[in-house]
């Protein structure tokens, strides 16, 4: 949680709680949360705002690359059909978050 990311958080755990009901429903799919860190994109090319443009590039110092979470991704895709990776975290390991 951080300060005044109240909604973002909540979405967050909605899709915690909607996946693990979808692995709890129906045993011939398998769930996965993929929870990233900072990852490289161009979002910060978005940004209109000159000062929040600076914070994200910023922020986005230490990033991974993206394909960094597709081969996070790829690991638990090649799990036999009866091993479901319930969670993945891939961040950056110098990040505070």
């Amino acid at each position: 949680m951080h300060p005044r990311a109240a909604v973002y958080s909540a979405t967050k755990y909605a899709v915690i709680a909607i996946s693990e009901g979808l692995r709890i429903e129906n045993e011939k799919i398998r769930v996965t949360i993929v929870s990233p860190g900072v990852v490289e994109s161009e979002l910060a090319e978005s940004i209109s705002s000159e000062d929040a443009r600076k914070a994200m590039e910023d922020f986005r110092r230490l990033a991974i690359s993206p394909d960094a979470v597709a081969r996070a991704i790829a690991f638990a895709i090649e799990q036999p059909e009866n091993v479901d990776v319930s969670e993945i975290i891939v961040r950056p390991t110098a990040s505070p978050y």
